[in-house]
């Protein structure tokens, strides 16, 4: 089982999906199944939920509004048994494809293949207001991970491939614009020594009295 929550706040652009496995097995699923854009929150030192923040693919897990990064991280604090008793907590956060999980590790336990992509917020203290106000969006869910993921690199793939189209189009039209301004630019005088203009302005064919003009 899996509880979602909905983050709405006034000062985030958008709601956001916030996500949290029941027991110890769930976050097993959660670290097999998270995807690149889930970003993975817990209670430095202390036992406590794995919570989840599901990010759009234009956003940056390292820029997330503060709002939005007091939520995940009240949550977090809130469904830690020992964490939510304590003031001055501090929550860590990483995005999950930095997640690592070897052989021996305990259910639910994981590391860091890099520990510079861990940051900190620190909690001063349980806000009420917050929990309740996630606690009021919850929802109990039986997803089908595998099938979530399947689905969300095929999406994925989708994405990056109308991406690199576009790229490609942008590509092509600049380089037709080159083209069409370096022709311009070689070309720019050919009509002023055309076989018109130049036997406009030819001497051979003025009177004999053109010198008078410049008298």
């Amino acid at each position: 089982m899996v509880y979602y929550f909905t983050s709405t706040r006034p000062d985030t652009p958008r709601s956001y999906q916030i996500y949290m496995g029941k027991h110890k097995e769930e976050n097993e699923d959660l670290i097999k199944y998270g995807l690149d854009t889930d970003i993975w929150f817990h209670v430095d030192n202390l036992s406590s939920a794995h919570v989840y923040l599901r990010i759009d693919y234009t956003e940056s897990w390292d820029n997330l509004p503060a709002g939005i990064l007091e939520d995940c991280a009240q949550l977090t604090k809130a469904n830690s048994i020992e964490g939510n008793k304590k003031d001055n907590v501090v929550v860590i956060y990483t995005p999950w494809s930095n997640l690592k999980k070897t052989n021996g590790m305990a259910t639910g336990q994981v590391g860091f293949k890099r520990d510079k992509l861990v940051k900190k917020v620190h909690i001063p203290t349980r806000t009420n207001a917050i929990v309740n106000r996630l606690n009021k969006t919850k929802v109990e869910k039986f997803p089908d991970l595998p099938a979530e993921k399947v689905e969300f690199e095929k999406q994925k793939s989708k994405a990056e491939k109308a991406a690199l189209a576009e790229m490609k189009r942008q590509e092509y039209l600049e380089a037709q614009q080159k083209k069409k301004q370096d022709y311009e630019y070689a070309h720019a005088y050919d009509d002023m020594f055309s076989e018109e203009n130049l036997r406009a302005t030819s001497n051979q064919n003025r009177g004999e009295d053109w010198e008078d003009d410049f008298m």
